[in-house]
């Protein structure tokens, strides 16, 4: 369900109703064709079933007493239910940037990689078109840390809104995110959508999923990711696109 909401909302909102306006931000001229779409629709309906036996799993452990999760968001106070929420998200861009060095290792790559790389130029209905492989990898992350830490469920739905959203987002094809007058992204430590269209166009780059930091830290960061970010940005977002983007977004979330 998530998925249909998330990578649905987003191609419907931006490769569609908004693609008029957008065209300055889009970073690659070339659309994906209905063909590949069509296949990658078919691929995330195998990872959704992955990702639902994950979360069948992780219901059952909780039940069992196995993981400690709560049904009241502010039960153990706001601070808290914050901590988790941030926890959550950083902790999975560390699981994703190296699970996904790990399966770009050569050996690894065509079993379990291969399939999400075959949509070198992305759409949102790639977000999850993963190998039975990959999928299992993404699918562990949630279950693992809610062994660990005790979290809300409205903290879990929180995480899996934001994890399907920004993932179905950096692959639309279009930079939605806002720069600087000098052409940088304005928020530098967030990955952008051409961040992680440039991994798709030239992979063994930019692995990370929501941050920056650990491209930059080990250095697999694409060299000339700000120069084209800039050329992604050269024509400012329709303010008047933007706050509709901005309504619709909120209707399809509701």
């Amino acid at each position: 369900m998530r998925y249909l909401i998330g990578a649905g909302g987003v191609f419907l909102l931006v490769n569609v109703l908004f693609a008029g306006r957008l065209a300055g931000r889009k970073i690659r001229s070339p659309a994906p064709k209905a063909e590949q779409m069509r296949r990658e629709f078919a691929i995330s309906m195998r990872t959704t079933l992955i990702f639902a036996l994950s979360g069948a799993a992780s219901v059952m452990a909780a039940k069992f007493g196995l993981m400690d999760t709560y049904y009241s968001a502010g039960e153990r106070g706001w601070a808290y239910f914050a901590f988790t929420l941030i926890t959550l998200i950083v902790a999975h861009d560390a699981w994703f940037y190296w699970t996904h060095r790990l399966i770009h290792h050569p050996r690894l790559f065509r079993r379990i990689h291969r399939t999400h790389h075959k949509s070198h130029n992305p759409s949102p209905w790639t977000a999850y078109s993963f190998d039975v492989g990959e999928a299992v990898i993404n699918a562990a992350y949630l279950p693992l840390i809610l062994f660990l830490m005790p979290t809300s469920v409205q903290a879990i739905i929180l995480f899996l809104l934001h994890m399907i959203i920004r993932n179905a987002m950096g692959h639309c094809g279009y930079e939605l995110f806002p720069s600087r007058r000098d052409g940088r992204p304005l928020f530098d430590w967030m990955t952008t959508v051409t961040h992680h269209d440039l991994h798709h166009a030239q992979a063994g780059w930019n692995y990370g999923l929501y941050f920056t930091w650990w491209d930059r830290l080990i250095g697999t960061e694409h060299p000339l990711y700000h120069e084209k970010f800039a050329a992604a940005v050269r024509k400012p977002l329709d303010g008047a696109a933007v706050a509709a983007l901005g309504r619709e977004a909120a209707k399809v979330i509701a």
